[in-house]
């Protein structure tokens, strides 16, 4: 495993109020900036390892919510979340049989989809890692939120984030119906969407990952951790902007940022910290791209805002594969294909044994391959550590 690197900072700079260098810090922009775009294989393989989990998880909790942990067939293959993320009853039943460790299928009584004891008992365990984690996933939401200059969002998009959250499918009933003291939920008038908003501020949630790891010492100009895939390799000008730029003040993702000028490297840093701070409220430090590209005005980005995972390769890795842009917080896996064990929770453990049991049901010369919805194969690459830049 390589080393990453914590870039060097100078001298303590003034902070944002100090006019005359922030004035020129401002001015320093990113226009001749542009670093290429090197695929990372074993960020990718993390991905891939887990392609069809989510999918699988949403048929295990629909079934397992039903009384006996069984579902008819018709019910369960028409039923229209089901149908929106497999395209048609086919493509369902198909992938049913073939996760033949998760889920047991039977004509008896008409057809009906049940769980394996393997995947039934794990559920449990499921279950109670939820229950003990509430206020660990409390504290999520409600970071999320206050990261937000509304301090709230449309119901909708906390959906699309909640298995990155590791929310519960019944989040709003329980989480939100259980602390009413923290939420509540509001349709304002001509707007078609349901808003959860935050209804009490905590300080000590205000902090954010980067200020933890700074352990109590000086938080004015704080570098992010920065590491590249092997072969990446940085010109000398890129590699002398990107030092000075770490080495401007940070801005806490949580504060008021409506004094920064938009088109500056100060507010690109304060760009990069939300986002920074959003991927370590997940699970496993990533998310899909699109599930934050509405997410513009709330977070106070400017136009284009997710162009930062592009521009600061060192800090996030955007994925392509599989269809989909996910993007990843490199310094979560230490240039590996696993979390590292600091950033290890209960629930991605338990979700690693799901993707095992997946796995486990493939044929023995296809144990490193991974399925889409119509059996296309995509091979899986091994992974590559992260080099240190020097």
């Amino acid at each position: 495993m390589a080393g990453r690197l914590l870039l060097a900072v100078p001298g303590r700079r003034r902070r944002w109020w100090e006019a005359p260098l922030f004035a020129a810090e401002q001015r320093a922009t990113l226009v001749n900036v542009k670093l290429k775009l090197v695929k990372d294989p074993a960020l990718d393989g993390a991905l891939s390892r887990q392609r069809h989990l989510r999918a699988a998880h949403h048929l295990l909790d629909l079934v397992s919510s039903r009384p006996g942990h069984r579902i008819p067939c018709p019910e369960l293959l028409t039923d229209k979340s089901v149908h929106r993320m497999f395209g048609s009853a086919g493509a369902a039943l198909a992938f049913l049989r073939r996760y033949h460790t998760l889920f047991a299928l039977s004509r008896r009584g008409g057809g009906g989809v049940s769980l394996t004891d393997a995947a039934l008992g794990l559920r449990r365990r499921e279950l109670d890692c939820l229950d003990a984690s509430e206020p660990d996933l409390l504290a999520r939401l409600r970071r999320l939120l206050m990261l937000t200059l509304p301090r709230s969002l449309p119901l909708h998009t906390v959906d699309l984030l909640r298995w990155d959250l590791g929310l519960p499918r019944d989040y709003r009933a329980s989480i939100l119906g259980r602390h009413p003291d923290h939420f509540a939920l509001k349709q304002p008038e001509g707007d078609e969407r349901v808003w959860l908003h935050l209804l009490s501020w905590d300080d000590r949630l205000a902090v954010s990952e980067l200020e933890k790891d700074a352990a109590g010492g000086d938080t004015t100009c704080l570098p992010f951790p920065v590491s590249f895939t092997r072969g990446f390799g940085l010109r000398s000008k890129s590699m002398n902007w990107l030092r000075e730029w770490q080495a401007l003040p940070y801005t806490n993702p949580y504060a008021d940022a409506s004094g920064l000028d938009r088109r500056t490297d100060v507010s690109e840093k304060r760009n990069v910290g939300v986002f920074h701070e959003l991927l370590h409220l997940t699970l496993e430090k990533r998310t899909e791209r699109h599930n934050v590209s509405n997410m513009r005005k709330l977070l106070g980005m400017p136009q284009k805002f997710t162009k930062v995972f592009e521009r600061h390769p060192g800090i996030f890795y955007l994925s392509r594969i599989h269809g989909t842009q996910t993007v990843v917080l490199r310094e979560a896996y230490g240039g590996t294909s696993q979390l590292l064990e600091k950033h290890a929770h209960p629930l991605v453990a338990i979700r690693k044994e799901y993707a095992t049991m997946m796995r486990a049901a493939l044929p023995p010369r296809r144990s490193r391959e991974s399925f889409n919805y119509c059996g296309e194969l995509d091979e899986e690459s091994e992974g590559e550590e992260e080099t240190e830049l020097s």
